[in-house]
């Protein structure tokens, strides 16, 4: 091995060592009082204390709360795991939206069963959910897609999710024209566009806890009912 090579390797270790420092370096839960959660205080099903735990979490400062991961898994059970938002949370499931000729969509199409994850750092709660995900329909879809914002709206008439861009300014033209039309037509429609439902057959909601005691509290679906459980952190 020559100098060049010796010095590289050695680059390459300190890089390597800082960065494994920085990581250790990261405070968790940085605060003076975690917030107690008491399980036996929990509710029959989770909608109502996932609601509560939202609240709670606006409440507390939590920078965009209504963020969660959607995992998905495509034909041959490769998993896929992206950021998107939160439209709602009602008796049917858990709500959200995006085209369905995008990667996720298409994964839906085959393997309709996913799981959402939602970490609120501002109380060290997090909250995890699995199920069956179903298209809500065209007049929902369009629905959805009308109480956006210009923004958001405009997005979605870009369309083309997931497919390969050519160039920056390709997407600069198509934006434009797409923020042009929408600013002018608040009610146009992107065919693509997909609402859907997670129907939840399992929903867990976790506490940090300062000596690592967390709670973890698992509802699992039983008929028309729920099953709750505690589980070891």
């Amino acid at each position: 091995m020559n100098d060049s090579e010796n010095n590289q390797d050695h680059g390459q270790d300190g890089a390597q060592e800082a960065f494994r420092a920085l990581l250790r370096d990261q405070p968790v839960w940085d605060m003076e009082r975690l917030p107690v959660f008491d399980p036996a205080t929990a509710p029959e099903e989770p909608l109502p204390l996932f609601r509560r735990w939202f609240t709670e979490a606006v409440a507390a400062g939590q920078p965009e709360p209504h963020t969660m991961t959607l995992a998905t898994a495509d034909e041959r059970g490769r998993p896929d795991v992206r950021t998107l938002m939160l439209h709602d949370a009602d008796s049917r499931g858990w709500h959200f939206a995006t085209h369905a000729t995008s990667r996720k969509g298409r994964q839906l199409a085959a393997r309709p069963e996913a799981a959402l994850g939602f970490y609120w750092p501002a109380q060290a709660r997090a909250v995890r959910i699995r199920g069956t995900v179903r298209g809500a329909g065209r007049e929902e879809s369009d629905a959805d897609l009308r109480v956006r914002s210009t923004g958001a709206l405009a997005s979605a008439l870009v369309g083309r999710q997931s497919e390969v861009l050519g160039s920056a300014e390709e997407l600069a033209r198509a934006s434009e024209a797409a923020w042009e039309r929408a600013r002018h037509d608040p009610a146009a429609e992107a065919a693509s566009w997909t609402a859907y439902v997670l129907v939840p057959d399992e929903v867990e909601f976790f506490q940090g806890d300062a000596r690592r005691r967390h709670v973890r509290l698992r509802y699992e679906r039983e008929g028309d009912g729920w099953v709750r459980e505690l589980l070891w952190p």
